[in-house]
């Protein structure tokens, strides 16, 4: 390895920046200056040197011929994309004269920042940007469009949100992928799976539509959208009625295990079928293998918590290894993040104690087009867009765009790209890639915590986020301590967290020597501690939702828009339940700009069962129309047989391109989930029809 970091040529170390669970190790090869190809690391203990098709194609995406080099202002009108430079010492001048004016006028509430994790770095995801809207006073976003409604769930049953270690899953006997499809995104449970599929391991997927991970399975199981809660305890039902339940870890680790005996029995096989989808001689099938293989484990993925019910969905899974006595067994258990063990100083990183107002307003980033159009005392002024796309990923994207149409609202972008969210723009500032910046990282999946630093000059005139926000602060006239901070001070920070003991010993030098380091965990199994549950122990009965007024016992819950359990509410109207989950290739909306992988994914379509698309007359390749009352989207069809009549399928958030509409969440619905102020992007019931003259 080259130890320079901006030699022009060699072999250099760097870090997947996506929002993906396996948080890659990489080598950038670079030649004269520049990044010739991207390759995984072999000398990753998890990663181990595979990487997917996405990160192969990284150069392409930093190199684009439309990647933005300098700050530009708007010309043209809103959403149209016509903008033309500026410096940057004129868009600074602009941003702070604006947000002084709202702020005397309005009240520093009536600024939004509006950010995910379009990259993960620590430092600009999590660090001066958080800082400066403190100081700023700005309302505050409730970030919950990926996976808090699980994560909550999950956190009802066990207290934590930390579940098996990667590396234990090669000893699994049985690997049951539920909700989730990993071979798109995240691909090394793949991997560890297969090393386990051939030391005699069987694979399950359960899910509502065979993607690529359903076909890799030994056996894949096709349920209804939404209706995962009610297989989960239709084979509790079954474990308890054949005396198939560890009674021993039942009595020492859980609480309420005697409530739920006499619960699921509500829950008998003939009554899940029916709501399912799911044969009666699968659900007597998946049951008897889950009480008899040890040790098994579940990996329990994001879809399914995109539903009206998905934080009670993830509860109720998260249950199932209790039963049976998995978490004490190497390779028994299951995971849905393992973030908790990687908590690093969140304090730290971004200062709340600069917020003059603690008490400002929460936003839910779920409900954008809402906030936009329908808030008032005061009505969102100035809208502030970094790492994230939403005209793209958020849901109900024609309220999104109409609110983004208003004259009188002032948008600044910070982005690699001229996306459909920046076409909005009043001000549209070029961002760095991460192979341009400092910045630490952390897995929600491996033990893993990764130090970035640059391997490349920054291209143009391009900034950070740290360093956009840092001169912002500078320009707004806060000489606050924690604005004089540099990047290395930042990551010290983030790793100082004596709340967190598996941080100790991983420290900056370290991560400068190789890298990465190993988080201190050890043969540690908090699940077999006492938990931070009411209880103590795993909450089969829990007593916070009961104070809450929700349902203490894991439950089925039908949805509010999709099935409820007999048939699907708004079916008269709109009779299909639509599902949008990831495609291959692109990662939301990251890469749906770049051509080879365009070519890969070809055309954004809606598969259809035959059933469904021979009662409208349609056929693979025909232009359709896919509506609902908050819009419509002009697809190709496919017609396939990999999901249950009933559903269609629409996987990848496709830029707008000049084919016409092609925006699926013009059609999901800013609903919250059950917990957490989760999105329900999978609870959308939708008609479609040909458009063949």
């Amino acid at each position: 390895m080259t130890a320079n970091r901006i030699q022009d040529n060699g072999i250099f170390h760097s870090v997947c920046p996506l929002d993906c669970p396996d948080t890659c190790s990489l080598h950038v090869y670079k030649e004269e200056g520049r990044i010739t190809k991207v390759r995984g690391n072999p000398e990753h203990p998890v990663t181990q040197g595979a990487i997917c098709n996405k990160v192969r194609h990284m150069a392409e995406r930093i190199y684009h011929p439309e990647r933005l080099l300098y700050p530009m202002k708007r010309v043209g009108k809103k959403g149209h994309g016509e903008f033309e430079r500026i410096t940057w010492e004129e868009a600074i001048a602009e941003i702070t004269s604006r947000f002084h004016q709202i702020i005397n006028r309005s009240g520093s509430e009536a600024i939004l920042p509006y950010s995910f994790y379009g990259n993960m770095g620590v430092l600009n995801a999590d660090g001066m940007d958080r800082r400066f809207f403190h100081r700023l006073g700005s309302s505050q976003l409730n970030q919950t469009i990926c996976s808090i409604a699980g994560n909550v769930g999950y956190a009802y049953t066990m207290g934590i949100t930390g579940g098996l270690q990667p590396e234990e899953t090669v000893d699994s006997k049985l690997i049951i992928i539920w909700g989730g499809n990993l071979v798109s995104t995240n691909m090394h449970q793949v991997m560890l799976a297969e090393k386990a599929r051939k030391r005699g391991a069987k694979v399950v997927v359960i899910d509502v539509h065979q993607n690529q991970t359903g076909k890799w399975a030994d056996w894949f199981i096709p349920l209804r959208p939404g209706t995962d809660a009610a297989l989960a305890l239709g084979m509790m039902h079954v474990l308890f009625k054949q005396g198939m339940v560890n009674e021993d870890f039942l009595t020492q680790y859980t609480h309420g295990y005697d409530e739920l005996r006499e619960h699921v029995l509500a829950y008998s096989p003939d009554r899940v079928a029916a709501i399912t989808g799911v044969p009666v001689d699968d659900i007597f099938k998946l049951s008897q293998m889950y009480g008899e293989i040890s040790p098994s484990f579940i990996r329990i993925g994001n879809g399914l918590q995109h539903h009206d019910n998905g934080g009670m969905a993830v509860r109720t899974i998260a249950c199932l290894p209790a039963l049976t006595g998995q978490w004490k067994l190497r390779g028994g258990g299951a995971t849905k993040s393992n973030g908790w063990y990687a908590r690093l100083n969140e304090t730290a990183l971004s200062c709340p104690q600069l917020r003059k107002n603690p008490e400002a307003r929460v936003i839910n980033m779920n409900q954008l087009g809402e906030a936009l159009n329908q808030l008032k005392n005061p009505p969102i002024e100035a809208l502030f867009v970094y790492n994230s796309n939403p005209v793209v990923v958020a849901p109900d994207a024609n309220e999104v765009i109409n609110g983004l149409l208003r004259e009188d609202l002032f948008t600044v972008v910070h982005d690699l790209f001229l996306t459909d969210t920046a076409k909005y723009a009043d001000l549209v500032l070029p961002a760095t890639s991460s192979f341009e910046n400092t910045d630490l990282y952390k897995s929600y999946w491996h033990p893993y915590i990764q130090l970035q630093e640059p391997v490349i000059p920054v291209l143009g005139e391009s900034k950070s986020n740290f360093e956009l926000f840092k001169r912002l602060a500078q320009a707004m006239g806060f000489e606050d301590s924690p604005f004089q901070d540099t990047e290395e001070d930042l990551i010290q920070q983030a790793l100082d967290n004596p709340a967190n003991p598996y941080l100790q010993g991983i420290t900056l030098e370290g991560l400068k020597e190789k890298g990465w380091m190993k988080l201190a965990l050890g043969q540690e199994k908090p699940y077999l501690k006492r938990l931070p549950t009411p209880s103590g122990r795993i909450e089969l009965f829990s007593e916070r939702l009961k104070l809450e007024g929700k349902p203490a016992l894991p439950e089925y819950i039908p949805l509010e828009e999709g099935y409820d359990g007999e048939s699907l509410s708004s079916a008269e109207s709109f009779p299909l339940m639509l599902i949008t989950p990831p495609n291959h290739n692109y990662l939301n909306s990251t890469f749906a700009n770049v051509e080879k992988l365009q070519n890969m994914e070809k055309m954004p379509t809606l598969q259809m069962h035959p059933e469904d698309a021979a009662h409208r007359g349609i056929k693979t390749g025909d232009q359709i129309k896919v509506w609902n009352a908050r819009g419509e989207c002009q697809l190709s069809a496919w017609v396939t047989e990999a999901m249950l009549p009933g559903v269609v399928v629409s996987q990848g958030l496709w830029w707008e391109g000049p084919s016409g509409s092609q925006l699926i969440n013009k059609l999901t619905s800013n609903r919250l989930a059950d917990m957490g102020g989760g999105a329900t992007f999978f609870s959308t019931t939708v008609q479609v029809e040909s458009l063949r003259t």
